[in-house]
């Protein structure tokens, strides 16, 4: 796979992490429904959060890496 096509999954894997992230603050604090459910509202609330973190938090590591490494390669 080449660097660009990387890039582009790396930013769509952030891009999937946040809103998933927004998802679960949205459906925690403003949802009716979440809140009729109970605890297993508060689980697919939390499970939300928990896999757009999963997503999102170590992609940004490793997209920034790969950027600076591309940096330096274009100022040697």
């Amino acid at each position: 796979m080449s660097d660009n096509k990387l890039i582009l999954v790396l930013k769509l894997c952030i891009t999937m992490g946040i809103s998933l992230i927004l998802l679960g603050i949205y459906c925690h604090n403003f949802s009716e429904t979440i809140e009729m459910m109970g605890v297993k509202g508060i689980m697919i609330s939390a499970m939300c959060v928990a896999i757009g973190m999963a997503l999102s938090l170590p992609t940004k590591m490793y997209l920034t890496f790969i950027l600076v490494k591309r940096e330096t390669e274009k100022s040697q």
